[in-house]
C-alpha cells in the first residue's frame, strides 16, 4: 500500500477558492489566519453590522486545523491536575465549562446549519500505560469528581497497554476540514470578505487602527484579530517567552469496524487514539512520539518510531504526518486583547477544536462589546509566567538556534540533503527522486534561526519557532512571512 504524507482531512476535500488580495480595503475588523479560530470569529460576525475581512496566508482550513486529530473533548489528559496545580481547582472548573460550552456550540452549529462534517458523539477516555501513572490518571478522577463530572471506571476497549482507565460521554469527534471550509462558505456568503494566498507582511500601528500590508496591498483596520497560530511579530506580546511547541506524529490505517471511541493516555510518550469513518471506509488515528520541537531533529526516525507502534498494533497507516502545538506556560489559552484594538487567539495546549471554537465566539463578543464569562480567564495580558517557565522557554528557543547553527549537516539525513554555501549565502539543498536540485536559503525569516529538512514531508522546518517552508522555500505555516526561495544576487 502507497503511504502518503500527509493529514487524512485534506485528501478528496474540495477547495471553495477564494480570490487573492489585490487591492487596498477599509475594514472594521482583519481577521488573520483562515483556521478553526478565525473563520469561528468571523462566523459569530455575521450579524454585526460591521464589515469584517479574513485573510489566510495559503488556503482556508489546511493550516494546523488540518493536522490536528479532530476531537471535540473535555477529557484531556492531565488538564485539569495541570490547571489546579498552577491557578485553583475554581479555574479549573471554569476551563472545564470553557470546553463544555465549545463542544455545545460546535454541536449547535452543525445542526443549525446542516453542516456534513461526520460529527459523531463518542466516548472519551483517559488510561494509564503503566503503573506509575495510575496514581495520576485518579487524582485527575477525583478532580473531575469534585466539579460533578460523571466519570466511569471501565476497561479500555482496544488492544493498548492500559493499567487503569476512565471514561467520560457527551463527547465528539468530527472531521475539521470540512467544518471549517463549511464555515468558510457560510461566511463568504453572509458578506464576510475572505482572501487566500493573502500573505501578511507587516502590521504598523496608526493611532487607534492598524495598517496592514498584505502581498502589495494597504488594509487599513479598527480592529486586528490574530488567529494565525504564532503571531508574525514578537513586540508587543513577547510569545516566544509565553511557551513552548510541541510536535507530534499522526497516522490514520484502514481498519475493519468503526467504534465510536477516543483515548488519551498520561505518560510522557504520549499515545491518542480516535476512531473516523467517511461511509466508504473505517480508519483508527493515532498519535504518539510528542516532544518539545527544541529535542529530537530527526524526524524520519520519530515517523519510524510511529510506524513501529502502529505495526505492534498490527495496522499499517495510510496516511502519516505531524502536527505542532502550541504549550502555555500556565496551560491555558491566551484570547482576547494584547494591545489597544489588537486581538489574539492562540496556545490551545493540543486542543485547538474546542479552543479555537469558544476562541470565536469570546473574540467576537469582545469585538461586539459583549458580555463574555470566560473573557477574564483566558486574558492574555494575566501574570503567567515565573522564572522557571520563562527561563524554559529561552531554552527551547536558543537550544536549536545554536545547536542548528553549529551542526547543519546531520549524520543522519540521507545523500540528498546538503546545507553549504553558495555566492556568499548559506544555503540548503534537496535532491529529489528525479535530481532535480531544490536551492533554498538556510535561515528563517522570523528570528534567523537554521533550518532542518523534514525528509517524510518534504519541507524544511525551523525548530525554534515552527515556521514550515516547502521543498522551493515557499512558506506554508508561520510565524515567517517571507519565503527563503533561493535567488541568485545579480
Amino acid at each position: 500500500m502507497f503511504l502518503k504524507n500527509n493529514s487524512i482531512w485534506i485528501e478528496g476535500i474540495p477547495n471553495n477558492k477564494y480570490p487573492r488580495l489585490n487591492k487596498n480595503i477599509d475594514v472594521d475588523v482583519l481577521i488573520i489566519g483562515g483556521g478553526i479560530t478565525g473563520v469561528s470569529t468571523a462566523y459569530h460576525l455575521i450579524n454585526s453590522k460591521q464589515k469584517v475581512c479574513l485573510v489566510e496566508r495559503n488556503k482556508i482550513g489546511l493550516g494546523i486545523s488540518s493536522k490536528t486529530t479532530g476531537k471535540l473533548t473535555y477529557l484531556q489528559d492531565l488538564m485539569y491536575s495541570k490547571i489546579t496545580k498552577k491557578h485553583s481547582i475554581e479555574v479549573a472548573k471554569e476551563y472545564l465549562n470553557a470546553q463544555k460550552d465549545a463542544i455545545k456550540l460546535v454541536s449547535k452549529i452543525v445542526k443549525n446549519r446542516n453542516i456534513d462534517c461526520n460529527l459523531t458523539k463518542q466516548k472519551s477516555f483517559l488510561f494509564a500505560s503503566n503503573e506509575e501513572e495510575v496514581s495520576k490518571v485518579k487524582h485527575e478522577q477525583e478532580l473531575l469528581t469534585y466539579m460533578k463530572e460523571n466519570v466511569n471506571v471501565e476497561k479500555l476497549p482496544i488492544n493498548l497497554k492500559s493499567n487503569y482507565a476512565i471514561s467520560v460521554s457527551n463527547t465528539y469527534y468530527f472531521h475539521p476540514v470540512k467544518y471549517v471550509k463549511t464555515l468558510a462558505k457560510i461566511c463568504s456568503e453572509n458578506n464576510i470578505e475572505i482572501y487566500e494566498e493573502s500573505n501578511v507582511k507587516n502590521l504598523v500601528k496608526d493611532g487607534n487602527s492598524y495598517k496592514c500590508y498584505i502581498n502589495d496591498n494597504l488594509v487599513k483596520a479598527k480592529k486586528v484579530i490574530l488567529a494565525c497560530h504564532y503571531p508574525f511579530f514578537v513586540f508587543p506580546f513577547l510569545f516566544p517567552i509565553k511557551g513552548h511547541l510541541e510536535r507530534s506524529y499522526i497516522g490514520a490505517a484502514n481498519v475493519a469496524n468503526n467504534n465510536d471511541i477516543s483515548g488519551i493516555n498520561t505518560s510522557k510518550n504520549s499515545k491518542s487514539f480516535r476512531y473516523h469513518t467517511d461511509g466508504k471506509n473505517n480508519y483508527f488515528i493515532y498519535l504518539t512520539g510528542s516532544h518539545n520541537l527544541a529535542f529530537k531533529f530527526n524526524l524520519k526516525n520519530n515517523f519510524n518510531n510511529l510506524l513501529k507502534e502502529m505495526n505492534l498494533l498490527k495496522i499499517m497507516p495510510k496516511y502519516i504526518w505531524s502536527n505542532i502545538d502550541i504549550i502555555t506556560n500556565d496551560y491555558l489559552p491566551y484570547i482576547g486583547y494584547i494591545d489597544e484594538n489588537l486581538l489574539i487567539g492562540t496556545g490551545y495546549n493540543t486542543w485547538g477544536m474546542t479552543n479555537g471554537s469558544i476562541a470565536g465566539k469570546i473574540l467576537s463578543d469582545i469585538v461586539m462589546k459583549k458580555n463574555n464569562k470566560y473573557i477574564k480567564l483566558f486574558n492574555p495580558l494575566r501574570d503567567s509566567s515565573s522564572i522557571c517557565s520563562v527561563s524554559e522557554d529561552i531554552f527551547s528557543s536558543a537550544k536549536p538556534f545554536i545547536e542548528n547553527k553549529i551542526i547543519k549537516n546531520k549524520p543522519f539525513y540521507s545523500n540528498r540533503v546538503l546545507f553549504t554555501k553558495k555566492d556568499g549565502k548559506n544555503i540548503a539543498i534537496y535532491i529529489d527522486d528525479e535530481n532535480k536540485r531544490h536551492i533554498v536559503y538556510n535561515r528563517c525569516p522570523h528570528l534567523k534561526c537554521s533550518l532542518i529538512f523534514n525528509e517524510v514531508e518534504k519541507t524544511w522546518d525551523c525548530p525554534c519557532h515552527a515556521s514550515r517552508f516547502d521543498i522551493d522555500g515557499n512558506v506554508i505555516e508561520g510565524p515567517s512571512t517571507y519565503n527563503i526561495s533561493y535567488k541568485k544576487d545579480n
